[in-house]
């Protein structure tokens, strides 16, 4: 097992042993504290351009579950078409894994991936780092591997990483099916589209920055992704045109909720170091119910600066960040978590059923 050493932006180093694929990358290293679900979460695109840190000391214990494909084109058991995380954190990697469902162990799929993986550091310490400093840019750095000049050029904050996980083209699920709904991809999980099928809908999945406000379509879902909501001024663009010449439903996740927000004329921020976990609790406003969550973003809606016809649905019971928001008269609402969850619960699955209740 190679040595590897990360350095982060401020000089700070941990050393320790590749198990993943061998080759230097740089990119935002955070910090996730989930117990499990790490195929999940490799390939969710929302990790795009980040180094992720899982604090849960075991990892790789249960493998990987094979990369079947579904009849519709979904992955059945994984959140996309591949891993998206630049690379994968741990204290301690189990070289021997057990579980009915996999078919590899994890640093074999990292490898066929050409991700790199790290063991041996001490992630409590590092997440103590990332605690206190925010979230910042870091890189791997391989023993006896060349480390490229460019590496220490790339400013995660600065790329628009919805538009490089997007899909290109229209794609169409569940053809014919009754209800059309259009799905904008800013780097959608697959279990989003997963939970509008079974719930009988046609879905129509289009690119980040489409024109939709043409087609013929019941209702308008955005989708989760990566990076700053502030990079994709040409999805807020369509939505404030589609909002302005139609009361049609909308629901929002995660980037869809900050997307929502901006085209209400919302600003946004970004956390210290982020929500990344299965265990976040928040308030639906107005009740006393609260919600376990699971959650993966970076940035947060400022709920200060909504627009007298919005209202937030949603608090973070931890920092009171803004967890969702909805419109005073319109069928237009939305949440920064994740209700479809894969991996974590899904005590909030039911907001897909508020959202096909109003088509």
């Amino acid at each position: 097992m190679r040595d590897v050493t990360l350095v982060l932006s401020d000089g700070t180093k941990f050393q320790g042993k590749s198990f993943g694929y061998e080759k230097p990358v740089a990119g935002e290293v955070v910090f996730n504290t989930a117990m499990m679900g790490y195929p999940e979460s490799l390939t969710d695109p929302s990790y795009a351009g980040q180094l992720m840190t899982l604090t849960y000391p075991l990892v790789g214990n249960y493998g990987v579950p094979p990369f079947s494909v579904e009849k519709n084109g979904i992955a059945t058991f994984m959140e996309s078409d591949k891993i998206y995380a630049s690379a994968i954190i741990v204290s301690d990697y189990s070289t021997e894994y057990s579980h009915w469902n996999a078919c590899e162990s994890l640093a074999d799929w990292l490898k066929r991936e050409q991700v790199p993986g790290v063991t041996g550091i001490d992630t409590r310490q590092l997440t103590k780092v990332l605690r206190e400093h925010g979230v910042m840019m870091g890189r791997l750095e391989f023993e006896g591997i060349g480390t490229p000049k460019e590496l220490d050029n790339i400013d995660y904050g600065s790329i628009n990483w919805v538009e490089r996980v997007s899909c290109k083209d229209v794609i169409r699920y569940n053809e014919g099916a009754g209800k059309k709904v259009v799905l904008v991809d800013c780097g959608v999980k697959n279990n989003i589209i997963r939970c509008l099928i079974q719930r009988g809908v046609e879905v129509i999945r289009v690119p980040w920055n489409y024109d939709y406000t043409d087609l013929a379509f019941d209702g308008l879902f955005l989708a989760n992704g990566p990076g700053d909501p502030d990079m994709c001024v040409d999805a807020v663009e369509v939505l404030r045109k589609q909002m302005s010449q139609s009361r049609k439903p909308i629901c929002g996740i995660c980037m869809g909720n900050q997307l929502l927000a901006k085209a209400g004329g919302a600003t946004i921020y970004k956390l210290k170091y982020g929500h990344r976990s299965h265990n976040q609790p928040v308030r639906e406003v107005g009740t006393n119910r609260c919600y376990v969550t699971s959650q993966n973003h970076g940035y947060a809606v400022d709920g200060a600066t909504l627009g007298n016809d919005w209202r937030e649905l949603f608090v973070n019971m931890n920092d009171g960040s803004n967890e969702g928001i909805r419109h005073q008269t319109n069928p237009w609402f939305s949440s920064q978590f994740h209700p479809e969850a894969c991996s974590g619960p899904v005590d909030t699955e039911f907001m897909f059923d508020r959202f096909i209740e109003t088509l």
